[in-house]
């Protein structure tokens, strides 16, 4: 299930793409396929073995174009271990509503792209999130979990204070948030709900089979109730 639009953040052979908090991988593993070579950066280290693994598993199965390479790097995000300028593409999906001082890890962003490298920024987006966080307080105060709402107003002056210029922006996920409104009403961690287990199931289904009502209605929802916000921004040449 990919946030990132890459019709909007192109990518493909011959560029440089770093996976800002990869988590699971999903957005890194696109990149692969599409010829990049790609940088999965987490400070999760047994979350980066199941990439690496995910990535060997890919080769192996011929789904990575040749050239491309993929490798994996655990570090801290407010001090990243690249030199400045290194990566062509940024892709930061749902990591700076974790960090406290989101601005630092901003900085690092801007100071690890090229000039004229673009990144694609997620975060939640905030009418879920707060409906969310009214419903549940152990849905943001796990540790690791949330630690602010943004508006898209506030995330966007942020990545400008940084010197990034904002491109356009879109929602995504609008069939998600219900998913985590029941969740957080019955009880963020009982997956066993049968409302849950239900919602979860019809989500699933539509990732498999993505059937045109449920592309249409999400493509209808996305704009209101988009779990997800995406912000496209651009190191100035």
């Amino acid at each position: 299930m990919l946030t990132v639009d890459f019709g909007r953040l192109t990518v493909g052979p011959g560029l440089r793409v770093l996976d800002l908090g990869c988590g699971g991988g999903r957005h890194a593993f696109e990149v692969l396929r599409r010829g990049a070579d790609v940088v999965a950066f987490d400070q999760d280290a047994a979350e980066l073995q199941s990439v690496a693994v995910m990535f060997a598993a890919m080769d192996k199965a011929g789904e990575v174009p040749q050239g491309a390479t993929a490798e994996t790097v655990t570090g801290d995000a407010l001090a990243m271990p690249f030199p400045d300028a290194s990566f062509d593409r940024v892709i930061a999906a749902e990591v700076l509503e974790h960090i406290p001082d989101d601005m630092a890890a901003m900085r690092e962003i801007f100071r690890v792209l090229k000039p004229g490298g673009t990144a694609a920024v997620t975060v939640p987006s905030f009418l879920p999130e707060r409906i969310c966080w009214a419903l549940s307080e152990a849905y943001h105060t796990a540790p690791g979990g949330h630690v602010r709402i943004y508006t898209l107003a506030e995330l966007s002056a942020k990545l400008k204070a940084t010197g990034l210029e904002v491109g356009p922006h879109h929602h995504a996920h609008g069939l998600h948030s219900p998913y985590w409104w029941i969740k957080c009403a019955v009880g963020v961690n009982d997956d066993d709900h049968p409302l849950a287990k239900a919602y979860h199931r019809l989500l699933v289904w539509d990732i498999m089979k993505r059937p045109a009502a449920t592309r249409v209605a999400e493509a209808v929802l996305n704009p209101l109730i988009g779990k997800s916000v995406v912000i496209y921004v651009r190191k100035p040449a």
